[in-house]
């Protein structure tokens, strides 16, 4: 069976790029046969800030927004978040649907295809990484990082990826499914 892997687009303002890019890693990541990957996009989940009454640990859910976030988060065996930087900080909607679940998290590796200015949003993804962690999930080393993304969509909406974000998803993604694999082992 493959092993399933989610890519999030983990912004939700409006006229964002990361769909763009979320895209062209997805389908990457089919390519390269180490995963089944599926492309998820928060703001198709409408998470408010955190509304459950019950601590996520709990998994006793009362809205619908969050059981649809849960069966999402619980389906993958790693996670690819596309973030963006703001702030040199991940979006607060990335923070949210992080604390949205607990357990679904667990025992899962990620990787980040960080997007921004001349940074490529590498310090959110730093900051990122220290957040995960707190979710029992193993961050990737490897990591794929996109400066100025927004030069390098084309009229269609198309990320034109270079070498270099080839090479680099390819690392993170064979680490990944290793980590995917032995993680399998605990959940």
């Amino acid at each position: 069976m493959a092993l399933k892997l989610h890519t999030i687009v983990c912004s939700t303002r409006p006229g964002r790029v990361g769909p763009a890019v979320a895209t062209w890693f997805n389908d990457f990541a089919n390519s390269q046969g180490q995963f089944e990957s599926s492309l998820v996009d928060l703001a198709d989940f409408n998470l408010p800030v955190y509304d459950e009454p019950r601590h996520p640990r709990m998994q006793q859910y009362e809205h619908e927004h969050t059981k649809a976030w849960s069966r999402s988060v619980a389906a993958a065996d790693a996670y690819a978040f596309v973030i963006p930087e703001y702030n040199y900080c991940p979006s607060p909607a990335f923070i949210n649907a992080l604390d949205y679940v607990y357990s679904e998290w667990n025992y899962k590796p990620c990787g980040f295809v960080s997007y921004g200015g001349v940074s490529g949003g590498l310090r959110s993804a730093q900051v990122s990484k220290q957040l995960v962690t707190t979710l029992k999930m193993m961050p990737m080393v490897e990591g794929v990082m996109v400066q100025m993304p927004w030069e390098l969509i084309d009229e269609n909406k198309t990320f034109k990826a270079s070498e270099h974000h080839e090479s680099s998803g390819k690392a993170m993604l064979e680490e990944m499914a290793k980590w995917a694999q032995a993680l399998k082992t605990m959940r």
